[in-house]
């Protein structure tokens, strides 16, 4: 493993061919907040956030992550990791710069060994943001990004060597093995986690709210506007987080969670839990049952964006 030096996760990008229908729905229903919009652009803030923006959306005939955006805790932090990445012979999309994006700030981007499109930046202004208040059941913050992986030992050892990702905890299958690892960057559980699928692809991304009442409060808005329901209400045992799982009008999965796990990062040590237990999905017992057909609708669509940067 490499020296730390990203901090958090940043924001995640998606290009859509239903753009306005994916910004009634990230904004009429999700509860994020539409700012610095341009023709088919809108980048997306979370209201308890100090994040610019944590998804954008990009008007665009192919689906696909644009990019997944982490933070680093300065300008010479961002240069020492470009540099290792080249070295390393890691392509990288844009060496490091000005940052045009909502919020300045300085970075590069490179693709990951599946040719996702990934930003490291540092000195990002601080979005004027709000504490969220009781029964507010909007996000706080962009909490974790799943991805899917077709190899997903290379991509953990990836992201493990070049960007100083610790394994929180494993899941596994007796007949199929591991299945999906929880990477953190920080005290929290997870900030990515690599799941194990057909294709490189999004699972979900996960949005953090104020607590378990404003979580209930959120998975309750969204099931009475309609929004298909995947999986959840329920608590999983690695990260210890609630989760309630819907896709989106194109097929992502998105999370409402809360509670994530912070661990002592000097004692913590990975578990390896077996996901057949029914405990390790749903320590309440209360969600869905997770079977081959719930699980289908997290493969998601191929990435079609892989070592093909975005325009903007």
């Amino acid at each position: 493993m490499t020296q730390r030096l990203i901090t958090h996760l940043r924001h995640v990008d998606l290009a859509v061919p239903d753009y306005g229908q994916q910004l009634d729905f990230y904004t009429g229903t999700w509860g994020l907040t539409a700012e610095h919009s341009d023709t088919g652009l809108t980048f997306l803030a979370a209201e308890g956030s100090p994040e610019q923006y944590v998804v954008r959306l990009r008007e665009s005939a192919d689906k696909r992550i644009d990019l997944i955006s982490f933070g680093a805790g300065s300008a010479a932090d961002v240069d020492t990791l470009a540099g290792r990445m080249a070295t390393d012979g890691v392509q990288l999309v844009t060496e490091p710069g000005d940052l045009q994006t909502p919020g300045g700030g300085y970075g590069f981007r490179f693709f990951d060994n599946e040719g996702r499109t990934v930003e490291i930046s540092s000195d990002v202004a601080v979005r004027q943001h709000r504490q969220i208040e009781a029964g507010e059941s909007i996000p706080v913050r962009l909490s974790h990004v799943v991805i899917n992986s077709a190899d997903p030992e290379a991509t953990v050892a990836f992201y493990d060597r070049h960007l100083g990702f610790s394994l929180s905890d494993t899941l596994m299958h007796p007949r199929m093995g591991s299945m999906m690892w929880f990477l953190r960057t920080n005290p929290w559980h997870h900030s990515m986690a690599i799941a194990r699928g057909p294709h490189p692809s999004l699972h979900h991304a996960s949005f953090e709210l104020r607590g378990i009442d404003e979580y209930m409060r959120g998975t309750g808005r969204v099931l009475r506007a309609g929004v298909e329901k995947i999986w959840g209400p329920g608590r999983h045992l690695a990260g210890n987080n609630t989760f309630s799982y819907f896709l989106d009008p194109n097929g992502n999965t998105m999370e409402y969670t809360t509670e994530l796990e912070v661990v002592d990062e000097d004692t913590w040590h990975p578990h390896l839990y077996d996901f057949t237990d029914p405990e390790v999905s749903d320590q309440w017992g209360t969600a869905n049952a997770m079977n081959e057909f719930v699980a289908a609708r997290s493969f998601n669509d191929p990435d079609k964006g892989l070592f093909v940067a975005p325009p903007v």
